[in-house]
């Protein structure tokens, strides 16, 4: 030993920074190497010396080893680096181990500090009621073997902390009191447990927590169902635990006390306010729903809407009723299909059920009907009402004037509820009787006059009439002017053949070859042609005068046609002429022929008027026109 004080006489110390090794009471631990500083040369050991709290745990020179006897069987160390393996770990050997290295050139000596903890083992937690009422406080306490211990709490998964009320006791938390207990502090809690060498955690602890009832309520809150039918009313409650039930009918308590009601059958009496009362046999508390309205009805069935009166008119003030079988909400009124809106003189009474009228109009006819529901089904009725009035706005269609053995056609109309029944009157003398039309195929002169219709409303007994006046003419193949125009024309034309007849004559020269064409007033048109003696001449367009100075003018007849004259003219003999002898010529009026315009478009014909000439010469005094 004095060799070894001698030897350090020269010392370098080499310390670095004390590390802090834990471990576990019974495990083991190893001090770790001394570190060699950098860039030293490894020179061996001659000798390590390890110390506890400054009491020696082993000595080791190059030949010897001298070991403390608590530590015999307990150790290790390892020469080559001077590491020591500390085994058996008590809490008595939690301190500072010192350890010394010396070389042939320097001395190393290093601090190093060991705790040793009892690992953790056994956490519980326990409660001092796991039965809580809602709003009541509740203490949890953790328990575990162990050294040096930590407590955190969890809810679920989730960390507990420290609030108004919640609160973590006992120095290291390891109690939780909780303050007015809500029903979201049921758990599951856990308390977790932890040191430097181990942890651990408890089983789960949950708390049942009392609450309610409350939102107690009752499905289906209202309802219309029909009479005979099922019915099931459901009670239900937030409660724990669970609520027991109690029914009631219009505040009497019934004999079922199940969560749900079943009704069957039911009839119209069992309708009512239904209510259902929780109670909670853990809080003692109770609490009543609202009430469930429920009806019960009868299907609506036989509606009809009758009238006070069978016949009605104009004015008269009536009521359609509309009645139902079955339980009548609502009645609508409709006209003809649509929303029945009231006017004037009209008004609803006894809810919907009387509708009525002060004063008919014609308006108010039409169909009414009248629907009659409940919530679970409906019915209608139909009435039609009739308002009598008129005959009113009677007149008749036909024509005026008409000629004979055309067809005539009256027609009588009047405004008539029911339809009216029609009597035709000629001048005041009955032709004809119930018929809207009157009709004849082919009219007399004698069909003139005026034509009564007369109109008759069968129930109101009303009458009223109209009169029509009708003028049958008789037909005319040419007007008064026409006759007057051809007569006209006849003469000149007449005087004009007779003139050129004596010209001819005088000069010898009587020969159909030498006389062509004359044309009047420029329109084209072969006016004149002369044949021989017992002949029949044509002539065309002869309506056309000549004015005072001697100018053609035409004459235009209303209907547009040209006329035509048939002239006959004969005389005695040729042999015997006198004055007192009479040329005669004899004019045939006939039917129209057509004629072309100046533009060559045909027109109608007028009348035909063919000269028949006998012989020459001609008097034109003496033609005679028949």
């Amino acid at each position: 030993m004095f060799f070894l004080l001698c030897a350090a006489s020269v010392i370098f110390t080499g310390l670095s920074a004390a590390d802090v090794l834990v471990a576990p009471e019974g495990g083991k631990v190893m001090f770790a190497p001394v570190m060699i500083p950098a860039g030293e040369p490894v020179m061996p050991f001659r000798a390590v010396i390890w110390k506890f709290e400054l009491f020696n745990i082993i000595t080791s020179l190059r030949d010897l080893n001298n070991t403390e006897p608590q530590y015999e069987g307990r150790i290790t160390l390892f020469r080559s680096n001077g590491s020591l393996e500390l085994r058996n770990l008590t809490l008595n050997d939690t301190g500072t181990y010192d350890i010394t290295i010396i070389t042939d050139a320097t001395t190393l000596i290093e601090e190093l500090t060991l705790e040793v903890y009892v690992p953790i083992s056994n956490v519980t937690v326990t409660a001092n009621n796991t039965e809580v009422l809602e709003f009541t406080s509740v203490r949890l306490s953790c328990s575990s073997s162990g050294s040096s211990l930590s407590f955190l709490w969890l809810n679920g998964s989730s960390e507990v902390t420290a609030s108004d009320r919640v609160q973590l006791t006992d120095g290291g938390s390891s109690a939780l009191m909780i303050h007015q207990v809500t029903r979201y502090d049921r758990g599951p809690f856990r308390c977790h447990v932890t040191n430097p060498v181990s942890n651990g955690t408890s089983d789960p602890v949950n708390l049942s927590v009392s609450f309610g009832p409350e939102n107690v309520t009752v499905t289906p809150s209202k309802g219309f169902f029909l009479n005979g039918s099922n019915i099931n009313l459901t009670c239900s409650a937030v409660s724990r635990p669970a609520a027991h039930f109690q029914w009631f009918l219009n505040g009497d308590k019934l004999l079922d006390t199940e969560r749900v009601l079943s009704l069957v059958n039911v009839h119209m009496n069992q309708s009512g306010n239904y209510s259902c009362q929780a109670f909670n046999n853990r809080t003692m508390k109770n609490e009543t729903s609202l009430p469930a309205v429920i009806s019960v009805l009868k299907r609506i069935s036989a509606a009809s809407v009758n009238s006070t009166r069978t016949q009605v008119f104009v004015g008269d003030s009536v009521n359609l009723t509309c009645e139902a079988a079955g339980s009548v909400f609502t009645r609508r009124w409709f006209k003809d299909g649509s929303p029945l809106i009231l006017s004037d003189g009209m008004m609803f009474h006894n809810d919907r059920r009387v509708l009525s009228f002060q004063s008919l109009t014609r308006d108010d006819r039409g169909e009414y009907t009248c629907t009659v529901a409940n919530p679970i089904s409906s019915d209608e009725a139909k009435f039609t009402m009739v308002v009598i009035f008129g005959p009113e706005n009677i007149h008749i269609i036909g024509p005026r004037e008409i000629n004979v053995k055309q067809m005539l056609t009256l027609i009588c109309a009047a405004d008539s509820i029911p339809p009216a029944r029609y009597t035709w009157f000629l001048n005041k003398t009955e032709i004809k009787n119930d018929a809207v039309v009157f009709t004849k195929a082919a009219v007399e002169l004698s069909d003139s006059g005026s034509y009564t219709c007369k109109a008759r409303n069968e129930i109101s007994g009303s009458t009223t009439e109209a009169v029509h006046v009708l003028s049958v003419k008789q037909l005319s193949s040419c007007s008064a002017g026409c006759v007057i125009g051809i007569i006209f024309a006849c003469c000149v034309f007449a005087g004009l053949i007779g003139g050129i007849c004596f010209y001819c004559k005088k000069r010898g020269k009587y020969s159909a070859s030498e006389y062509t064409d004359d044309t009047t007033g420029g329109e084209g048109q072969n006016n004149v042609a002369f044949v021989r003696r017992s002949e029949d001449l044509t002539y065309a367009d002869v309506n056309f005068v000549q004015s005072e100075d001697g100018e053609v003018v035409k004459q235009v007849s209303e209907n547009g046609v040209s006329d035509y004259a048939e002239v006959k003219v004969t005389d005695k003999t040729p042999e015997e002429p006198s004055a007192s002898s009479t040329p005669d010529a004899n004019v045939d009026v006939k039917d129209a022929v057509p004629q072309s315009d100046a533009d060559g478009a045909k027109t109608d014909a007028g009348d035909l008027i063919a000269l028949d000439i006998i012989d020459e010469p001609v008097d034109l005094d003496d033609v005679t026109i028949s």
